[in-house]
């Protein structure tokens, strides 16, 4: 234990964690920029009557839309101090709180980058990206070091590792295995006015592409840890996310873990290609000396104290729920991609596809009714969101019994006569129409009142046991 503890208190060469900090606060700023200047902010959180909450956080509230444009130029401040490494923490502490609160508005924003985002701004407010290369170092030397303790590149390259490997396991479903819906995407795609990927748009393509995305989460993420495959793998990674990128808007998802597995690399690989790059001019090399490669003690040699045992457990504690808590839906009754129950926080990325017909009945205890149709009180995104998530129906069939008690009528039930599709299936039915959504809590199974899907696939490869 001792012997694990002071080789991950070791030092090693902090730059490539300093480029980490510059690469990961441009991206955020150009997430910033994106969001606070050309999102619509009005479509999305003032032209609504309802945002969905997470369980928990319903407390959360938008503020007018002056007030959440103010809050994405603040975290856009808070990015380019990131880059520059200037008051370092408190900007990452500020960035993280803004990014959260705009995350927890609304489910029907939840997007899995937003999510990664998240963790990897929680870790890097704990860690010293500060200590080389950034204005902090440069006015306070005895903050300036041009290394850094080993765990923590240990912490955000797990990290990273968890959610590869994550979005290879749980790709390995009967739907995909099917090609679905990654299929039913394509298909609708301009990819065949391209000449090189109009493989895409064949099922042997479509296979390739299926298969060979478990293949290189599952196999291609841990052969990043090995020195003589990770630089190949590296490129096959590129021209994955590449592909991603041009066919699918994913935001900067591809770019932000094409980023992130650099910290892979060995941990002086910014002065190796800056050395490489100035010993390719004979003039340059000579006018400026590459600075050597210090050589890093191998151990922590000082005397282990309670604090180095408490940030080890603390990283494990971290790194044993980003492994478990993706899995929960196996405790869960139910096809995950039909019901969303354990969907979220999984890195369930691009498996399922859905289309809603959905219809709100209200009744109060006099036996009137009145019918509710979810796009005349929700913007477009949540209307077609909500009409295939339990949790967010239910969430909705609240909301509604709210609104109608407001207004003076009692004894309020609200059932859906919901039709939905999964993945190209026919339309079937997702809740029970007998059941007043009202009288159910928010933790329990949501299999108490939908119903499960039973309708097979129209055109699948071969029925294997029908995984979640």
């Amino acid at each position: 234990m001792d012997s694990a503890v002071r080789t991950l208190f070791k030092q090693v060469d902090a730059s490539a964690l300093a480029v980490f900090r510059m690469g990961m606060g441009a991206l955020l700023l150009f997430d910033c920029i994106n969001y606070g200047l050309f999102l619509c902010i009005k479509c999305d959180y003032v032209n609504t009557e309802f945002l969905f909450k997470y369980a928990g956080f319903e407390w959360v509230h938008a503020l007018p839309e002056a007030g959440l444009r103010f809050v994405w130029m603040v975290m856009a401040l808070c990015a380019i101090a990131i880059i520059v490494g200037y008051y370092y923490h408190f900007a990452m502490v500020l960035f993280t709180i803004g990014f959260s609160y705009h995350f927890l508005l609304d489910q029907a924003q939840y997007l899995n980058h937003f999510y990664m985002v998240i963790l990897f701004c929680v870790l890097m407010c704990f860690i010293p990206a500060n200590r080389y290369w950034s204005v902090d170092a440069a006015l306070d030397p005895r903050r300036a070091s041009a290394t850094t303790p080993y765990w923590t590149y240990v912490l955000l390259g797990t990290q990273l590792e968890i959610i590869l490997i994550h979005a290879g396991l749980v790709k390995i479903n009967y739907d995909w295995l099917n090609l679905e819906p990654l299929r039913l995407w394509l298909n609708y795609r301009s990819v065949d006015e391209n000449w090189l990927l109009q493989f895409l748009t064949m099922d042997w393509g479509i296979a390739i592409a299926s298969y060979g995305a478990i293949a290189l989460h599952l196999i291609g993420a841990p052969l990043l840890l090995f020195k003589r495959t990770r630089l190949i793998v590296l490129g096959i990674y590129a021209s994955f996310h590449l592909t991603n990128a041009f066919v699918f808007n994913i935001g900067i998802f591809p770019w932000f873990t094409l980023f992130a597995s650099l910290l892979l690399f060995d941990k002086d690989w910014p002065k190796q290609v800056w050395s490489w790059m100035r010993s390719r001019s004979r003039r340059l090399h000579q006018r400026y000396p590459i600075e050597p490669v210090r050589q890093m003690p191998q151990f922590f040699k000082a005397e282990l104290t309670s604090a180095h045992y408490l940030v080890v457990t603390l990283m494990c504690c971290w790194l044993a729920v980003q492994v478990f808590y993706p899995l929960r839906h196996w405790t869960r009754d139910g096809n995950v991609a039909w019901n969303e129950d354990g969907h979220r926080f999984s890195w369930r990325m691009k498996l399922r596809s859905k289309r809603a017909l959905a219809t709100f009945h209200v009744r109060d205890g006099s036996g009137r009714e009145w019918v509710e149709k979810p796009g005349t009180r929700l913007n477009p995104r949540q209307a077609r969101k909500m009409s295939c998530i339990p949790d967010m129906i239910w969430q909705y069939a609240g909301f509604l019994k709210a609104e109608y008690t407001a207004q003076g009528y009692s004894d309020i039930t609200v059932t859906a006569d919901i039709m939905c599709s999964l993945n190209a299936r026919p339309p079937a039915r997702l809740v029970r129409q007998d059941m007043d959504l009202t009288s159910f809590g928010r933790y329990e199974p949501v299999t108490n009142w939908t119903l499960p899907m039973t309708t097979p696939l129209p055109k699948a490869w071969f029925k294997p046991l029908q995984w979640n």
